[in-house]
């Protein structure tokens, strides 16, 4: 892939000496082809494995926090009703 984008590249600014507006194409695919690899967060040598595992762990985090909140929240709102059973279970094995 990124061969060919530099033979593209190579390819549009050689057709900018006919006619400017191709640097023009040129400029935007330089931009565009930067932009994404800095997006990804790896440019180009590092290929796009290590952002799919960075995307996959953060979906992972996510989704652990939200199941922690609802723990924390589902145990404060029902920690009254379990104390109530625990003591009549309590009594009632007496």
């Amino acid at each position: 892939m990124f061969v060919l984008l530099l033979i593209l590249i190579a390819v549009l600014f050689g057709f900018g000496f006919v006619h400017p507006i191709w640097w023009v194409a040129v400029a935007v695919l330089v931009f565009g082809a930067t932009r994404h690899g800095r997006d990804r967060g790896g440019g180009w040598g590092r290929g796009g494995d290590s952002y799919l595992g960075d995307r996959d762990y953060r979906d992972y985090q996510e989704r652990r926090d939200r199941q922690d909140r609802w723990d924390r929240r589902y145990r404060r709102q029902n920690r009254a009703r379990w104390r109530r059973e625990d003591r009549r279970d309590h009594e009632h094995h007496r």
